[in-house]
């Protein structure tokens, strides 16, 4: 038996401004766009058809009310899980970052238990962090 990771959900306070950073920023492509009353979730991912894929959607996407308000709460404070990518060449995936307008937490450095990588927020304030591997 394998199992691999196909996608993992990113709440985002924009869902069009959050599309147009991962695709121009990070390099994603949208895989598929599913619209559902006045929710919609998009699914964004490598060329590697079975590369996973985030799934792009605000609080309230399929959610009640108060789970709604309390998922925007915490994203509005920074605090949900961060998003952890790996690249060839962190210097250009860095300054591309910075060219679509990541809010930078941390420039590339080498860190004490062995990647070198940085850090920003998406438009949204998730934490993406990106190392060299």
């Amino acid at each position: 038996m394998t199992i691999s990771l196909k996608y993992t959900h990113v709440t985002v306070s924009d869902t069009d401004e959050s599309l147009a950073f991962y695709r121009d920023a990070m390099g994603l492509s949208v895989v598929q766009d599913v619209s559902s009353g006045p929710f919609r979730w998009v699914t964004m991912g490598t060329d590697d058809a079975d590369g996973p894929g985030i799934v792009l959607s605000v609080p309230h996407a399929g959610r009640s009310q108060s789970d709604g308000d309390i998922l925007a709460e915490l994203l509005a404070k920074g605090v949900l899980p961060m998003l952890v990518f790996s690249t060839d060449n962190l210097d250009a995936a860095y300054e591309k970052a910075v060219a679509a307008g990541a809010e930078v937490l941390q420039e590339p450095i080498e860190q004490p238990w062995g990647p070198r990588d940085c850090a920003f927020r998406d438009p949204s304030g998730n934490m993406v962090r990106m190392n060299q591997g």
